[in-house]
């Protein structure tokens, strides 16, 4: 049997693809915001349903510069949490900020919003949550209390796209949120990323930061840098979000395949369904309890591999526990993140994994 990767990027046909890059041989235009940027910004606008959409290179850059627009206190304090990937903290380290690390709870994984008040000081400028596995943060909580202590909120809505909450895009949470278009994301452009964000003042002063903060031919007005989004990733970008509800409808159908074999298995959690929510079925996370499974999650883990079946430990480890911040951070202040980030293991998902592959998956794993 063929190998089953953890995830397969979703793409149009080539003849689709070469059909939207033709014109670039004619323009020439080939970055610096053309027609196929200028294009796939307003229909993720609308997709979105958001005021204001900025793409950059990627999406860590994209966190770095709202960080940075921001213009949060140097050396201020930013509520985060440790159970994400590496570019959330990083981003916030990279900005000379210090982030603090509130944990998260044990259902859907994103910031436990009833810890947060705790951790915040004359220092604190800032919350940045994470939506994780395109499970939505308490937008409620972490707005009352931002706003009850003028903190700015800016979301890591990498795992996110097209997530809506009571009808409202999650593109429209907090002062900004941050999107990936990765490969291996719901939506991507190969690589690519975006900010959302309602401010109007932010528009040109973000276009401005991502082009080395060249405001015209002889005006500097920033030490930017180099986070702009090129014409070929833009026009995949475009082809992509013609299909974007096709692919979500594939991923549902995956997702509903897994929970008729999982759910209500003894001794494996798996994801929740969140009321009021539209999901976007990005991923498939369960969590292994071995008292109960009798297999702990690198057991699990290495049974799929035997088996040419890829999964991922993700988010592992915590990046509290990360070498290069090795002293800084204690990860038995945050428990749960910590005990989670040791069981949870992401099964295959992509929009063209077929049923018997999930069949197969899931039998493996149950048969042990």
């Amino acid at each position: 049997m063929s190998k089953i990767n953890v995830t397969n990027s979703s793409m149009p046909s080539y003849e689709e693809y070469c059909e939207e890059i033709k014109e670039l041989w004619e323009s020439r235009w080939l970055t610096n915001m053309g027609v196929k940027h200028r294009t796939l910004q307003a229909g993720l606008e609308e997709y979105l349903k958001t005021p204001h959409v900025t793409l950059y290179t990627n999406g860590h850059l994209a966190l770095e510069y709202a960080i940075a627009a921001m213009e949060l206190a140097e050396g201020g304090e930013v509520i985060t949490t440790p159970f994400t990937f590496a570019s959330t903290t990083h981003a916030i380290v990279r900005c000379g900020l210090k982030p603090v690390f509130c944990d998260i709870n044990p259902v859907d994984f994103t910031m436990d919003a009833t810890k947060i008040e705790a951790l915040i000081t004359d220092k604190t400028c800032a919350i940045v949550p994470v939506h994780v596995y395109g499970n939505l943060c308490d937008v409620e909580a972490i707005k009352a209390v931002a706003d009850n202590h003028n903190l700015k909120v800016i979301y890591d809505a990498a795992h996110a796209f097209g997530v809506e909450y009571k009808g409202v895009g999650v593109a429209n949470f907090g002062d900004a949120a941050m999107f990936s278009f990765h490969a291996t994301k719901v939506f991507h452009t190969i690589e690519g990323g975006a900010l959302t964000y309602a401010d109007d003042d932010l528009v040109t002063k973000l276009n401005v930061m991502k082009n080395f903060g060249i405001a015209g031919q002889e005006s500097v007005v920033y030490a930017g840098g180099n986070a702009k989004m090129n014409e070929y990733c833009a026009a995949m970008g475009i082809c992509n979000l013609r299909h974007i509800d096709e692919e979500i409808a594939k991923r549902e159908a995956v997702t509903l395949r897994y929970r008729q074999h999982l759910e209500g298995i003894d001794g494996i959690q798996i994801n929740p369904v969140q009321e009021n929510v539209k999901p976007n079925y990005a991923y498939f996370p369960i969590v292994i309890d071995k008292e109960k499974f009798g297999l702990d999650r690198d057991e699990v883990f290495e049974l799929l591999a035997e088996n040419e079946i890829g999964a991922r430990k993700y988010f592992y480890p915590n990046t509290n526990t990360f070498e290069c911040f090795e002293g800084r951070f204690d990860p038995n202040d945050t428990p749960i993140a910590y005990h989670m980030s040791k069981n949870v293991l992401t099964l295959p998902l992509y929009a063209d994994l077929t049923l018997e592959d999930v069949d197969r998956i899931c039998e493996i794993i149950l048969e042990k």
